[in-house]
């Protein structure tokens, strides 16, 4: 997928609610996920109410680049690729504060030797969760719940 048309397509969706774009940067995090950094003169709009406007635009465009025009081109390549719209870097904070959760709740369940549940978190959230702790060889993530009520469960399995 061209890089250069999803900036397109993310700078005409925003602008269409009349904020104006500054910037969009592209930075690769990892080999699936491409991080769109778009700067904007009036963020509030996208993330007050805990960002929900900034994952409603992330799901748009991703549903948008898998459609595309025509329902019927469904395109394979697009629903594969993980993009990811930041917008005035709060998605990058987000990121930060669940890893360093992650990180924090990891290191409880290893000095307890025993299984720690993580307060309830949207699917992206608890997808970073287990990435994150997904090299470590003494513990394991499972999810668990259903719903809202859905939660990261930090087992310790011993050994490293």
């Amino acid at each position: 997928m061209d890089k250069q048309k999803i900036q397109n397509l993310i700078k005409g969706i925003i602008e269409k609610t009349g904020v104006t774009v500054i910037d969009i940067a592209v930075t690769p995090d990892g080999a699936e996920s491409v991080w769109f950094s778009v700067e904007v003169n009036e963020p509030h709009f996208f993330i007050g109410h805990d960002g929900e406007a900034l994952y409603a635009l992330n799901h748009l465009i991703r549903r948008m680049l898998e459609v595309g025009t025509d329902p019927k081109e469904y395109d394979k390549d697009a629903a594969s690729l993980n993009i990811l719209i930041d917008i005035n870097g709060f998605q990058k904070k987000r990121v930060e504060n669940i890893r360093a959760v992650a990180h924090m709740m990891g290191e409880r369940a290893r000095y307890f030797k025993s299984s720690i549940e993580v307060d309830p978190m949207s699917a992206f959230e608890r997808r970073i969760v287990h990435e994150f702790l997904s090299n470590a060889k003494d513990l394991k993530t499972e999810s668990t719940g259903m719903g809202p009520s859905r939660r990261v469960v930090i087992k310790y399995v011993g050994g490293v």
